[in-house]
């Protein structure tokens, strides 16, 4: 794998009503919140990990990025990141609440990474846009669709070139949205 791969930013921006509380600021492994676990495994493999939260929650040293709008959605951090990251043309983005994604299916992305506007992971459960390389040449796309309420990234996957990257490992995409999935998932991370 080459290392490290450029700019990483984590998705913490959500509002964990299913959790019913904020999932990034939840203790996992051995940090004090999935947002730190999440920061610490990144910064291994990236030059610039930053998270993109409304404000900074966060009780370790990390650069956070605003979001610039009032809305609370990917999109938002999306346009958001590439706004204030001027001088960046692509980033890797990862929700907080996916610990299981690995250094393999990142270096599998970009290995299969083309000149296309998004790369992509695919699992059977279909499209995972917050397990994806993003380029500056979407935001043009990224901005019309937060313009007309569209928040949807599969919605604005149909605007773009996209790159699709099927990815075996089922498990990757362990989303903790509920609290009996966050049980599983720190019983998973022990074993």
């Amino acid at each position: 794998m080459i290392q490290p791969y450029s700019t990483a930013v984590i998705l913490a921006g959500g509002k964990s009503s299913r959790m019913q509380r904020d999932k990034a600021l939840l203790p996992f492994g051995e940090s004090n919140s999935l947002a730190e676990f999440q920061y610490r495994r990144l910064s291994k493999l990236f030059s610039k990990v930053y998270i993109s939260s409304k404000n900074n929650k966060f009780d370790f040293d990390v650069e956070v990025i605003a979001d610039r709008y009032e809305e609370a959605s990917p999109l938002v951090a999306l346009v958001s990141i590439f706004e204030t990251l001027e001088e960046i043309e692509e980033v890797f983005l990862l929700s907080v609440d996916a610990p299981f994604v690995s250094e393999m299916v990142i270096d599998t992305l970009y290995k299969n990474s083309c000149s296309v506007d998004v790369v992509v992971a695919q699992s059977s459960n279909g499209l995972e846009p917050l397990c994806a390389i993003y380029r500056r040449s979407c935001l043009v796309e990224a901005k019309r669709a937060l313009e007309a309420n569209m928040h949807g990234l599969h919605s604005l996957f149909k605007k773009l070139q996209i790159e699709r990257v099927q990815i075996e490992d089922e498990t990757a995409f362990m989303n903790l949205n509920y609290p009996s999935e966050y049980e599983i998932a720190k019983k998973r991370w022990r074993s």
